[in-house]
């Protein structure tokens, strides 16, 4: 099994497909100036599934799917459908844009995809462009009604930057009264590729902005491991989450490793290094020393982020889309 030495077992891992991106969003990368990996430098799909075989045979039955945009590589239902035929793999989610995920959703229902979560961060079409840099609002809201019509479970993911999109907080969380979406609120990283930070709305202030507007929430039970706090609207359909992903608050219970698109692995977001699979992998290493090496790095993962970001050799944050959203 694979515990750390504070005895959390790593049950999930998050494997970004790529690092490259069909958005622009501010809080994730650089507009210009992007240095995208070469192919060669990608983890083949043949890669990570093998990667996968060794991480279930170690007790993960979680797996999610992100990027940068996964959609933007080629082929990637074929690969999600082999990983499927994993009998030890539980559950297999994705997390995507939803600029080009609605020519696919027949696809994942017929594997059985577990969930989506799509990344929006205002309903607004206007600042939509401004935070995306990008003309999408209609396919990624197609792509939202879509996924709903086809009873996929849905979780939306916003990211509450003060001074940039708080007038929304209210107009999406009305999206969990009509449909039966878990609407998510996260606190902005400042893992956007630069060192500029943008102004913090914690999780605190968002429960206030939505108690000011809903009267007080019905908190409901959190799942185990889960990074959010979970609510409802009294006579909603769906409920909310909110993620002190900055404040980190949750790290106690973290039960999560991330597959960056070169194969280094992380325990902790806010991680500066980790082990280097992509080496492993092509060097010859059998699954079982493989194995021994998850086991020796995760056993020295960091008790929270703060501490691991402590330990950071570098000041400046990674873009989002090259470690996986």
């Amino acid at each position: 099994m694979l515990i750390d030495k504070f005895g959390r077992q790593i049950t999930y891992a998050r494997i970004a497909v790529t690092d490259r991106c069909n958005l622009r969003c501010f809080y994730c990368m650089p507009e210009n100036a992007l240095h995208f990996l070469p192919r060669k430098d990608l983890l083949t799909y043949e890669e990570m599934e093998r990667l996968t075989k060794i991480l279930t045979s170690q007790g993960v039955t979680k797996v999610r799917i992100t990027g940068g945009e996964p959609f933007v590589r080629r082929d990637l239902i074929d690969f999600m459908t082999n990983l499927r035929k994993n009998r030890d793999l539980k559950e297999l989610h994705i997390t995507t844009n939803g600029v080009l995920t609605e020519q696919y959703l027949d696809q994942l229902k017929k594997i059985n995809i577990s969930s989506i979560n799509l990344s929006l961060d205002t309903l607004d079409e206007v600042r939509f462009f401004e935070i995306t840099r990008r003309d999408e609002f209609a396919n990624v809201m197609s792509t939202f009604h879509a996924i709903l019509s086809d009873n996929i479970p849905l979780k939306v993911n916003m990211v509450a930057m003060k001074g940039k999109n708080e007038e929304d907080i209210i107009e999406m969380a009305g999206l969990s009264l009509l449909h039966p979406v878990s609407v998510r609120f996260i606190e902005e990283m400042p893992f956007n590729g630069s060192n500029e930070n943008h102004g913090l709305i914690s999780h605190k202030e968002i429960l206030n902005i939505l108690t000011q507007k809903f009267g007080p929430l019905e908190k409901i039970m959190d799942p185990e491991n889960s990074t959010a706090f979970h609510y409802k609207i009294p006579g909603s359909k769906g409920n909310l989450g909110i993620i002190a992903a900055y404040t980190r608050s949750f790290c106690g219970t973290c039960n999560r490793i991330r597959i960056t698109p070169e194969g280094l692995m992380k325990n902790c977001l806010y991680d500066g290094g980790g082990l280097d699979l992509r080496e492993l992998l092509r060097n010859g290493t059998s699954d079982q020393d493989i194995a021994l090496e998850l086991q020796k790095a995760i056993y020295e993962k960091h008790k929270d982020g703060h501490l691991a970001e402590a330990n950071r050799e570098k000041s400046t944050f990674e873009s989002m889309s090259s470690i996986g959203g």
